[in-house]
């Protein structure tokens, strides 16, 4: 089962497959963040900042912006802990 096949099911089951399916780029995206949180911040915050994008996507922020957003704040702590 691929990833876009997972995703495609758990929105079918929490009851939010209605609207356009995503996209590779929407789970590229996430990934993406969810690395940067994990190792720039410690591990358990890759599922913790994930979620809290899904909440403020969820009530219209752009997801897009969210996201580098949330990039950058993770990415910005390894810079702090250097010095």
């Amino acid at each position: 089962m691929t990833l876009l096949e997972w995703t495609e099911l758990v929105r079918e089951e929490l009851g939010v497959d209605g609207g356009e399916p995503l996209h590779k780029a929407d789970i590229d995206r996430v990934l993406d963040l969810a690395r940067d949180a994990a190792h720039s911040v410690a591990r358990p915050a890759a599922p913790l900042t994930t979620y809290l994008l899904g909440v403020a996507v969820g009530r219209g922020i752009d997801p897009e912006v969210a996201a580098a957003s949330l990039t950058r704040l993770a990415l910005d702590q390894v810079e702090d802990g250097k010095d």
